[in-house]
């Protein structure tokens, strides 16, 4: 039997701009009023990645804006947050990224067993026309759906 996942936000810039080789399930520490305000989905992440420092991951450019209904002793938003990975998963990244155009970009946040979890890709960086192959699929199968449900409507 599957766990319930309540997905809070999606990086759909990583999609686009990164070939995603790997993905990796982790879960993230958070401070006091930061928990309520990720699971409102008041979460912000266009140039978010993992950097690895002393054997730990940690998130950078992963804003998290204030709960509102909190008091005047918030929480940096944009504060570097802590991933947690059990150490033989850290070595394994560690290896990744040591290889050449490799990075750990965020993919999705979700709520799983009440807990937040990261979902951390191993990712490439594409180049421009590999971008405009994904564009030009993508509108292919736009055509290609239209049409479908043109002939299907009559």
């Amino acid at each position: 039997m599957s766990t319930p996942v309540k997905i809070i936000a999606q990086n759909k810039k990583a999609h686009f701009n990164y070939a995603i080789e790997e993905s990796i399930e982790c879960g993230i520490a958070l401070e006091g009023t930061e928990v309520k305000s990720v699971r409102a989905g008041n979460v912000s992440y266009p140039d978010a990645f993992a950097d690895i420092v002393n054997g730990e991951v940690w998130l950078r450019g992963f804003h998290i804006t204030p709960y509102v209904y909190s008091s005047i002793f918030n929480h940096d938003p944009d504060r570097p947050k802590k991933l947690l990975l059990h150490r033989d998963e850290i070595k394994r990244l560690i290896r990744k990224v040591d290889e050449k155009g490799f990075t750990l970009i965020p993919l999705d946040i979700y709520l799983k067993n009440g807990r937040i979890k990261v979902q951390l890709g191993i990712c490439k960086g594409k180049k421009l026309f590999d971008k405009r192959n994904d564009i030009r699929d993508r509108d292919m199968k736009r055509d290609l759906q239209r049409e479908f449900r043109k002939k299907n409507d009559g």
